[in-house]
């Protein structure tokens, strides 16, 4: 299955979940989109609610199906929760580090920003959305890239910085201090119920 690519708010509707952890997209029109969308009140099975959790994760960090299951994959080979340490793995993916020091406003925007090579991980250019950073790692942006409008657009728009990342503005430069806490993430969704879905 290709990435999804359209509307991020018809999508957010459909799951009902704000899929940009924004709420913007349900603050309007909190049902689901299309003519029929007040009306759909059918109470989903135990495999239709595992699969829309699933949705909504999948489509919160932008990933495709095999992207997605390739990371569950290695989430469960690993010590631990299986379910916190699929949260791990993707809130490491560089494309959201990027995201998460404020360097874009959506995740789907540090993807292109990592894609057109303009950030450095400890130095050398990777330009690999998915590249997995570890600790302690450095991330800056590329000096040739410092003026770039979308870059400085994200940073003037002051976004939350979670603790587990730090970055200085006036460096263009931040670092990934630690894996995050299970409580410092998305609380909206069950990972037990894709840990469920994968196993069944």
């Amino acid at each position: 299955m290709a990435r999804y690519t359209g509307p991020a708010y018809k999508k957010s509707r459909r799951l009902g979940f704000s899929t940009l952890e924004t709420g913007k997209e349900l603050a309007k029109r909190p049902y689901a989109p299309g003519q029929h969308g007040t009306d759909r009140k059918k109470k989903a099975s135990e495999y239709g609610t595992q699969l829309q959790e699933k949705q909504k994760m999948r489509f919160m960090y932008g990933l495709t199906e095999k992207q997605f299951r390739r990371t569950f994959d290695r989430a469960s080979k690993m010590q631990g929760i299986t379910g916190e340490n699929f949260f791990k793995l993707l809130e490491s993916r560089l494309d959201n580090v990027v995201y998460r020091m404020g360097l874009a406003t959506t995740r789907r925007g540090a993807r292109q920003i990592v894609n057109h090579g303009h950030i450095l991980v400890d130095g050398k250019k990777v330009d690999i959305p998915s590249f997995s950073v570890k600790p302690g790692m450095t991330i800056s942006v590329k000096e040739s890239s410092m003026e770039h409008p979308q870059i400085k657009a994200s940073l003037e728009a002051n976004i939350t910085r979670p603790a587990y990342v730090e970055f200085d503005a006036k460096k263009m430069s931040g670092t990934f201090v630690r894996y995050p806490e299970r409580n410092e993430l998305n609380a909206e969704i069950n990972e037990s119920m894709i840990v469920e879905f994968y196993n069944r």
